[in-house]
């Protein structure tokens, strides 16, 4: 078994709603995205997946993401957009993406500090 991990990163804007705290204020993060791959075995050349194609499909989801504020994006428009939140929903819409030749997406961790992070697995 191997284990595949491409990261990217995205700055935006939330707030958290209902929280008691200084994050209930408008405030930015430079967040910082892993998607984790389990892969069974290898192709004939040695590889499981090209990294390649998951940072393409990582990349297209996280554009989405990239200097917005996450509070009025549809996907964050009945959940507040939480680490935990952002980490299921990316999870949600990659695993979908990524899973060809025994490879599978299953983990997403997302920082939103070099201190703090936050990982969504099934």
């Amino acid at each position: 078994m191997f284990k595949l991990n491409v990261t990217s990163q995205f700055a935006s804007a939330h707030k958290l709603n209902g929280y008691d705290g200084a994050c209930k204020n408008l405030h930015g993060h430079n967040w910082k995205v892993r998607v984790g791959i389990e892969c069974e075995k290898t192709d004939k050349i040695g590889m499981t997946i090209d990294f390649g194609i998951v940072k393409q499909h990582l990349n297209a989801l996280i554009d989405t993401l990239d200097h917005s504020y996450l509070n009025e994006l549809p996907c964050f428009e009945n959940v507040n957009p939480t680490s935990e939140n952002i980490a299921k929903y990316i999870y949600d819409k990659i695993k979908n993406e990524i899973n060809v030749n025994g490879c599978r997406v299953v983990e997403v961790e997302v920082w939103e500090s070099d201190k703090s992070s936050m990982v969504y697995f099934e």
